[in-house]
């Protein structure tokens, strides 16, 4: 999907990052007669010869609930042991993190908005004022509050009206990933009567100039945005007008402001096509007008800068460029930016007189500025390995740009840029307690993968962690959907390292790190590439004395936890331990079976199974299909019972079949959330507990 960026409001406080995304192990003795209960109990036979676990599909048959709070009680059993190691790594992970603390105030028109956390609370807080020194003087949201009485919660939307009197806001409770949209008076903090439900928080909303229509999106059965509704302030959700409907499956619509204000743009995507359409904000309900037809394989995306439109897009440029269209002809584009081989440009964001460019070149992000009159400025961020984004910018006429800037061994750090001399300002820092960040350095390598192809490797540790093979390593990887995997600052991750461990995040085939050529070989028919690349970077850490075999432990989520899956059944002996968290990992199955949430969307990313060539192809590396009677490392799997995305039979049924095929005693866990989705608990202490059970379980895994 092309994104254009509109700016964003509110800024969020860093709520300190603690995932790493992110061996032969002894089982404790007195959780094995568990093991036995929970594989002996539940290996069922189904009507499904091929696949005697595909009744777990079923979330209303008592036995699947039952089965998994049985793989939960073993978990608990095994982890029991080891409390007090996890409550050490949870206390450390804590006593990092400035737990009372606030982001750095954005002004918009004549308010200073911000968001801070408080020391015992889960979740944020956003609140303004009328000066930056008063930010936090008025709450407008509490999550906490708005979290009582659930086990989850996820904030959806917060999104500000254009005359800062309102807020349309939405919430998950169950993890499921359907929101319901809420109108806040900002003024009494009371909401309105308005209530939407069943709403999509992925592609965004919009509001009218005036601030009496909201722009929203519903999702289809399948969970995909799907519609695009208008809401009047005031009147009942039965009222509201279907603006957009989006038929075909392989689609997602998204909406959002121009960062103007005066367009409401409309967008169609799907992995490699997209349209759009424009409304002006002033005239909401105005038809949508087309900018230009959907040609399979062209993406683009628009934004308003000024007297033009800007557009980012694919059209004879694979790695884009950037282009601009008169506002009477949007759809008659000249060139602003060629096309340079290799640097993709991912986002395009107009100010008044200048135009910020987000791309990445040779696997590193990087910020451009281009001015009216033709001049190119790069922001110099450095050697070290790192992420940079944009942060909140919501005033048109700036003349500042703030970004945001953290590594491996450097926090997230908030910059001011100064348009006009080029200097920075450090605005803010998210403290890091009771730590000395110059104990730690990273680095970049690259490994060589079966083809001949270099593949980066980003590496962290401490300095005085020497490259003899003796250091336990943690390894990250995704390499899907274009996703690139910046290197991002980690409180938990200080916890190994202090340790002695050694952390990896691989840059595999299937994400873009290298450009769009780096995607296209690394999906469909070439996806095996994003699995060797892995396993090609696994065996250079070994090589260069980063990792041993017993020392490995591989980790990734989602699609992430394919490619772990694939890893370890293509190679198990290369590591000591696997961390599967809501892992894609019944290809076949899922990507044969229409019915799922976002199957269809995603045959343009992995194929479909019910033909050929994908259905061999996929086969070859599905890992569930692939589950043998061998040895395996020890294996812990996360799991989400509401998880819309990757549907918690697949990790059951994986891990109920390791269960019934592996030939050795290594530590197999599962652990489901039984009342959350794909990204596991919600309050940021459940989090850090999450956390703190993963490096206890690498850390057990590892120990010779």
């Amino acid at each position: 999907m092309v994104h254009i960026t509109s700016c964003c409001l509110l800024p969020t406080v860093t709520l300190v990052t603690v995932t790493t995304e992110p061996p032969a192990a002894r089982t404790a003795p007195h959780a094995a007669p568990v093991a036995k209960q929970v594989a002996h109990t539940w290996r069922r036979v189904s009507g499904d010869a091929e696949d005697p676990w595909a009744w777990l599909r079923d979330r209303d048959d008592p036995d699947t609930v039952a089965y998994l709070e049985a793989e939960n009680s073993y978990a608990e059993a095994w982890f029991a042991p080891l409390a007090e190691v996890t409550d050490a790594l949870f206390q450390e992970i804590k006593s990092r993190v400035q737990e009372t603390d606030e982001s750095v105030p954005v002004r918009k028109d004549g308010w200073w908005y911000t968001s801070r956390t408080v020391e015992g609370l889960s979740y944020g807080i956003h609140c303004r004022g009328t000066t930056r020194a008063t930010a936090t003087e008025t709450v407008l949201l509490d999550e906490n509050v708005e979290a009582a009485g659930h086990d989850f919660f996820s904030l959806g939307l917060f999104d500000v009206s254009p005359d800062h009197s309102l807020a349309a806001w939405s919430s998950d409770t169950d993890g499921s990933e359907m929101y319901n949209l809420r109108i806040r008076n900002l003024a009494t903090g009371v909401d309105l009567d308005d209530l939407l439900t069943g709403t999509s928080a992925w592609g965004g909303a919009a509001w009218s100039a005036d601030g009496t229509y909201l722009f929203y999106l519903m999702p289809d059965d399948q969970m995909r945005p799907a519609q695009v509704w208008r809401h009047r302030i005031g009147a009942p959700q039965a009222d509201d007008v279907l603006i957009k409907n989006e038929s075909d499956e392989r689609f997602f619509l998204g909406v959002d402001l121009t960062r103007s204000g005066e367009w409401v743009v409309i967008e169609s995507s799907s992995k490699d096509t997209s349209e759009a359409w424009l409304i002006p904000a002033n005239s909401p309900t105005n038809t949508p007008i087309s900018i230009r037809a959907r040609t399979n394989g062209v993406e683009y995306g628009v934004d308003h800068w000024g007297d033009s439109f800007v557009v980012l897009t694919n059209l004879e440029a694979e790695d884009f460029k950037v282009m601009t269209a008169p506002l009477d002809q949007p759809g008659l584009w000249a060139e602003l930016l060629p096309h340079v081989a290799g640097q993709r440009i991912t986002t395009v964001d107009p100010f008044a007189d200048h135009l910020v460019v987000h791309e990445w070149s040779n696997a590193q992000q990087r910020i451009r500025i281009l001015f009216r009159d033709g001049r190119l400025e790069e922001i110099q961020l450095g050697d070290e390995p790192h992420e940079v984004e944009l942060d909140a910018n919501p005033e048109w006429t700036a003349s500042t740009l703030r970004y945001s800037y953290q590594s491996f061994t450097t926090p997230t750090s908030i910059y001011e840029h100064d348009l006009h001399s080029g200097t920075r300002e450090l605005l803010k820092q998210t403290p890091v307690l009771n730590t000395d960040l110059s104990l730690y350095t990273a680095s970049r390598e690259w490994a060589t993968a079966s083809d001949a192809t270099l593949v980066p490797v980003d590496i962290v540790r401490r300095r005085d962690v020497v490259a003899d093979g003796t250091a336990p390593c943690l390894i990250y990887g995704y390499g899907s959907y274009e996703s690139s995997m910046p290197p991002w600052f980690s409180v938990g991750r200080l916890s190994l390292l202090d340790r002695g461990w050694t952390f990896a995040l691989v840059h595999p085939r299937g994400g873009g790190e290298l450009g769009r050529r780096w995607y296209t070989e690394g999906k469909l028919l070439a996806k095996r590439n994003t699995f060797t690349d892995t396993i090609a970077s696994v065996e250079h850490l070994v090589a260069a004395g980063w990792a041993h075999p017993r020392r490995a432990v591989l980790r990734g989520g989602s699609a992430g936890g394919l490619l772990v899956g694939a890893c370890m059944t293509m190679r198990p002996e290369l590591f000591a331990g696997i961390v599967a968290e809501v892992p894609f990992v019944d290809v076949v199955s899922t990507m044969s079976d229409p019915s799922l949430p976002l199957t269809i969307t995603e045959w343009d990313e992995w194929g479909d199974p019910r033909h050929e060539p994908y259905a061999s192809y996929l086969l070859s590396y599905s890992p569930y299909d692939n589950t043998v009677a061998t040895a395996y490392p020890a294996i812990y799997i996360t799991a989400g019972l509401n998880d819309p995305r990757v549907s918690y039979h697949e990790p059951a049924k994986w891990c109920a079949k390791l269960r019934a095929n592996r030939t050795d005693n290594a530590p197999l866990i599962m652990k489901t959330e039984m009342g959350a989705g794909h990204g596991g608990p919600s309050g940021r202490y459940d989090r850090w507990r999450d956390e703190a059970l993963v490096l206890t379980f690498a850390m057990q895994v590892t120990t010779a």
